[in-house]
């Protein structure tokens, strides 16, 4: 079977905030579900507005099922993590269609703001 989606998704607004309280961990997260036959090979290019794009974070998400990318335990062949306190922006390109979710908890403060929403699906 094909599975749903588009293999080329963008998240414009990024940004994983150093600051944690009440014991949360802030934190970003891409959700990717794909419901082909297919495992996904899942590349991810990451864009910010005073230095050159990063091209070297990978991820991967097996055919029928989801994947959860903690963007704040990813990290590339070297061990380094995406820049804290640095809004950023993402490429999500995959090499079979999927569907993309973005969420974000911010625990900088005492109340707690949670957010989702679909990534922007490329034709």
């Amino acid at each position: 079977m094909d599975g749903y989606g588009k293999k080329t998704w963008l998240i414009p607004d990024t940004y994983l905030n150093s600051i944690s309280k009440n014991g949360n961990v802030s934190h970003e997260a891409i959700c990717v579900v794909n419901t082909g036959d297919v495992d996904a090979e899942i590349k991810l290019t990451l864009y910010f507005e005073d230095r050159e794009c990063r091209t070297d974070f990978s991820s991967f998400c097996g055919a029928k099922r989801t994947h959860h990318i903690r963007l704040d335990k990813i990290r590339n062949a070297e061990g380094q993590g995406i820049p804290k306190d640095v809004p950023y922006a993402i490429l999500l390109e995959s090499n079979v269609p999927v569907v993309v979710q973005y969420s974000r908890l911010d625990t900088s403060a005492a109340e707690m703001a949670l957010m989702t929403t679909i990534a922007y699906s490329v034709d």
